[in-house]
């Protein structure tokens, strides 16, 4: 007999949350989001909590499917459409018994829909959700679409038919949407399709670091580079200068957005699609991970009617997304807010939005002079890339406009140094530049298999010298949550340098950065490398990730 309790009533009765954060849960989340998985992304327990829970009080076993040998015949029984939908996966069968690992063994339709349509009895057991989706990677149908496309594709077999790339029902079109569908539930932030000299590589970029998902043969890679051109609406016959392109596409009910490129290489072409996330909980400044501090020097440069604020960091280290919270947090009825951007990656309710297009013209300088005439009162500019749009943007931020953007530099003093570099004479910075925040994402300590250990003598080093005391450092062992890395997700780290008249003073007067450098110190600047220390102290990364993006003085 099974028994039916919610799920909210449980976790109160065993004291992980209180009735008010459950109220609040369930009014702020989404329409059809699970309760347990709005708990789990606001942060109030983790999905190792969940399971424990429903483990002890409904006495389900739990299951980790890292190695659990799953037979083949039980996956036979229930359809890859309905298991993917309800996050189940059939581990096994006994005589009359079905034995399913589910995310949700509380969801009391869909054990009678499966009874109903299987005939077995169902037997539950809990896994973690991500668990279930590595397994239904693993043993539902890529890998009967790889065997259909190899058939249909004998070697060296030219590329004549174009049905064959077109079709939805075509195995290179369902090889493409599963390569994009599981990159989304691994959480990848970009597929790349590397071109080699026998094969073709699939990598995913997961939590900022680049893994091999699979390997192709090499005579798929025209089949596969001309289906994600068709999707993304470029020239299939050009294949000797780069390309840059985008994706809507709709993934079981989920709309998917991407950005392509494409570049000419010795072999063949390499493909990039960056995936975005449109359902991001990110467009919230309090969401970023700035310490309390850096939160409050942020809020009070954007909350400034005029001036320049810059976020500065290398390529994803998620300067789009704070850019965009500030967005968010300035837009209101009162306030004109147009942006300039290339592309236009989160299109924003209540913020026009300009494409650069330079094919017609359209460029960063020359759409900002138009936007000029438009009486704004918050201009974002998507990135300064040359002496023009910087002098345009300086000149914005001079009549008394709040300009918003990025520079690729390695920290904020440096940014200083690239301005002028760009042709910007030193008092007109000096003049416009209100605040520089730079940013690098690190991977967090995964919250399922975080253990604590003693500093090593090397780590007490490093700590002391940044005027840091510590005694312990979390690190995840690994488990079947993390896919066996001990990190689960990313956090931003931030330095912000707010310009004061001392500092005008001192850029103006063309003094070294090295100076600039020990004021800013001496002022109470939080650099990159202290605030990862201070996330590693609260357990939330680890030292390694930090020297990994920050460099220690």
């Amino acid at each position: 007999m099974i028994v039916k309790k919610r799920l909210g009533d449980l976790l109160v009765e065993s004291g992980l949350i209180t009735e008010e954060l459950l109220n609040q849960t369930l009014q702020d989340k989404r329409k059809n989001q699970k309760l347990g998985d709005a708990l789990i992304e606001k942060g109030y327990l983790s999905e190792q909590q969940l399971i424990e829970v429903l483990e002890f009080q409904l006495g389900i076993p739990h299951i980790s499917l890292y190695r659990y040998p799953i037979e083949e015949q039980a996956i036979a029984i229930v359809p890859r459409e309905f298991a993917r939908r309800n996050f189940l996966i059939p581990i096994k069968k006994e005589g009359e018994k079905l034995f399913v690992a589910m995310a949700d063994p509380m969801d009391f339709m869909v054990i009678d829909d499966l009874r109903l349509t299987t005939g077995f009895q169902i037997e539950r057991v809990i896994s973690a959700k991500d668990d279930i989706i590595r397994a239904q990677n693993k043993y539902y149908d890529v890998d009967d679409s790889m065997n259909e496309l190899l058939e249909l594709l004998p070697q060296g077999t030219a590329l004549t038919d174009e049905s064959r790339i077109t079709e939805d029902d075509s195995p290179i079109v369902k090889l493409v949407n599963q390569i994009i569908q599981q990159a989304i539930q691994q959480k990848a932030s970009d597929i790349h399709f590397d071109p080699h000299e026998t094969k073709l590589l699939v990598r995913f970029r997961i939590d900022g670091l680049l893994k091999t998902e699979r390997s192709l043969p090499k005579h798929m890679q025209n089949m596969l580079t001309a289906r994600i051109k068709i999707m993304a609406n470029l020239n299939i016959t050009e294949n000797r200068l780069p390309q840059d392109g985008r994706i809507k596409i709709n993934l079981e009910m989920h709309p998917v957005d991407l950005r392509v490129s494409t570049l000419p290489a010795i072999f063949g072409e390499k493909i990039v699609l960056r995936i975005l996330d449109l359902g991001s909980t990110l467009n919230n400044l309090d969401n970023l991970g700035f310490n309390k501090l850096n939160y409050k020097r942020f809020t009070t440069l954007i909350k400034q009617p005029n001036g320049i604020i810059l976020i500065t960091g290398p390529t994803g280290s998620g300067k789009s997304s704070t850019l965009y919270a500030a967005l968010n947090r300035l837009n209101s009825e009162e306030v004109n807010l147009v942006t300039v951007e290339d592309p236009v990656e989160y299109q924003l309710e209540g913020i026009n939005q300009i494409q650069v297009n330079a094919a017609v013209g359209l460029t960063f300088a020359s759409g900002l002079r138009s936007i000029l005439r438009q009486d704004p009162d918050v201009v974002m500019v998507g990135e300064i890339r040359d002496t023009e749009t910087a002098e345009i943007a300086v000149r914005a931020s001079l009549t008394g406009h709040l300009v918003l953007s990025t520079l690729h530099t390695n920290d904020s003093i440096g940014t200083i140094a690239r301005l002028t570099d760009m042709g910007v004479e030193p008092f007109l910075v000096a003049a416009s530049l209100s605040g520089i925040v730079a940013q690098r994402l690190v991977r967090k300590v995964c919250r399922d298999c975080k253990q604590t250990f003693k500093v090593t003598e090397r780590e007490k080093e490093i700590f002391l010298k940044r005027g840091i005391k510590i005694e312990a450092i979390s690190r995840g062992k690994g488990c079947g949550m993390c896919n066996m890395t001990g990190y689960k997700g990313r956090i931003a780290i931030h330095e912000i340098l707010v310009v004061d008249e001392h500092i005008r003073q001192m850029i103006m007067n063309n003094k070294p950065i090295l100076e600039i450098r020990e004021y800013a110190m001496k002022n109470g600047t939080i650099f990159l490398i202290d605030d990862g220390l201070l996330k590693v102290k609260q357990g939330l990364t680890t030292t390694e990730e930090v020297l990994r993006v920050a460099i220690s003085e």
